[in-house]
């Protein structure tokens, strides 16, 4: 299994002390995470997008570029992107150029999004979401694929032989579907033949497993192989300690704090409290042998070759022990029982300074293999 660490960039203040990070803490404390990520060994790093307190992630590409600076190897992810509510040309541009300067490590999932407050504020409504993401994301498509585009539809102006600027450094982004609530996801993915990402956050496995097993029936029904799908999943909150009542007791404060919020309320969990979830959800809360027994259980549900975490709320030491226990008492054996291939042929590409006779970088090739 490979793994990759989140964060929707939450601010809220630390629910044991009370104390808060300013904004710039915050952005700081990310870039740190990130760091401490690809040193101890996971994957990717991925920042997802909202729009309004208290999250402070409405721009992953910027966030993205400045921990492209940072770092060297980790893929970097949107989680997700909220294609439902922004212009595909100005994605196309934002996204190719951090793909450029990050040496060809970008790789994005796309949803409607996970908070209606964002509506409003790019003028579309909730009921549109699905008619526009869909809409949205053929033109992203296009435009990362194809020169002189000439296209027409219903949420932006039309285009007339546009050629977005600058070009991915890839041959092809890779793109993920976000999955979270409606089969309408799940069938993009599959009309595409892209990767999937559930969300894995809310409900209990049996909803997103029949997502998923919807996913990989229309892969097989528009001709694409279900058996070399490939699949991401979230995995709520995480917390290690030596027990599980250890591990309750030093979670609960965090746990009741995020789920009092608006946002957590919107996605009407079914839990009643911490322990119902560990028991019929999808936290990872309690010892690494328990970790590991309920990402193993959900493996055999999903069959998912990445795993993401996330360590949002925590104070910024318990981030770092977090991190540091999930990569040597966890991940070791996940890699071992789970192997596997994605993201193993992606080839980082080691930018150096142009002169007006070099040619540009040679695009690189997909780099998904299963």
């Amino acid at each position: 299994m490979k793994f990759a660490l989140f964060s929707l960039m939450m601010n809220l203040p630390n629910a044991i002390t009370g104390e808060a990070f300013t904004a710039q803490q915050k952005f700081q404390n990310i870039l740190e995470q990130a760091r401490l990520a690809e040193r101890l060994g996971f994957d990717a790093y991925g920042i997802g997008e909202r729009h309004g307190a208290p999250f402070l992630s409405s721009s992953p590409p910027v966030v993205l570029t400045a921990v492209a600076a940072a770092t060297s190897r980790i893929r970097l992810l949107t989680t997700v992107t909220v294609l439902s509510v922004l212009d595909p040309v100005r994605v196309a541009e934002d996204y190719a150029t951090l793909d450029q300067l990050s040496g060809g490590r970008l790789e994005m999932i796309i949803g409607k999004g996970n908070d209606p407050r964002h509506y409003p504020l790019f003028g579309i409504t909730e009921e549109e979401q699905w008619d526009s993401l869909g809409e949205r994301y053929r033109l992203l498509k296009r435009l990362w694929t194809e020169e002189d585009v000439t296209w027409e539809g219903t949420y932006r102006p039309p285009l007339d032989k546009v050629t977005t600027q600058p070009r991915p450094l890839q041959q092809s982004i890779p793109i993920w579907h976000g999955s979270a609530s409606s089969t309408l996801s799940t069938e993009l993915a599959a009309q595409y033949g892209e990767p999937l990402f559930t969300s894995n956050s809310f409900h209990p496995q049996a909803k997103y497993k029949a997502l998923i097993d919807h996913y990989r029936e229309r892969l097989d029904h528009y001709g694409h192989d279900a058996k070399r799908a490939v699949i991401g999943s979230g995995a709520g909150s995480l917390y290690l300690a030596n027990t599980r009542e250890g591990a309750i007791h030093r979670y609960k404060p965090y746990y009741d704090a995020f789920h009092a919020t608006a946002s957590a309320q919107h996605n009407q969990s079914p839990f009643k409290d911490l322990e119902d979830n560990i028991a019929n959800g999808p936290v990872l809360i309690g010892s690494p042998d328990q970790v590991v027994e309920k990402i193993v259980n959900y493996h055999a549900a999903y069959g998912h070759q990445v795993l993401s975490i996330s360590v949002d709320g925590l104070s910024h030491s318990e981030q770092l022990e977090q991190l540091e226990r999930f990569a040597q008492e966890v991940a070791p054996v996940l890699r071992r029982e789970l192997p596997s291939s994605v993201w193993d042929n992606a080839p980082i590409l080691t930018q150096q300074p142009a002169t007006p006779t070099q040619s540009a970088p040679p695009a690189i090739s997909p780099i998904f293999q299963v």
